[in-house]
């Protein structure tokens, strides 16, 4: 079984999630994300946002896209 391998990206808020997502779509950047639920947002304080995992070779274009999305 082949796959790609990722990393990640970083954790944000909904909103720069979606726009985040948006953007690396556009560039053809493989990615997922894990969505924190209401009761593990409360558990635990770590779990605050969206965490959004890009594919590991684009890694460096990927983060670029998130300084021009939410900045540094």
């Amino acid at each position: 079984m082949s796959g790609t391998a990722t990393v990640l990206l970083g954790q944000f808020t909904e909103e720069h999630a979606e726009r985040i997502v948006e953007r690396l779509e556009e560039a053809g950047i493989v990615w997922w994300v894990k969505r924190t639920s209401g009761l593990s947002r409360i558990l635990f304080a770590g779990d605050w946002g969206t965490r959004v995992f890009v594919d590991e070779a684009r890694g460096q274009e990927a983060a670029a896209i998130v300084r021009e999305v939410v900045g540094d």
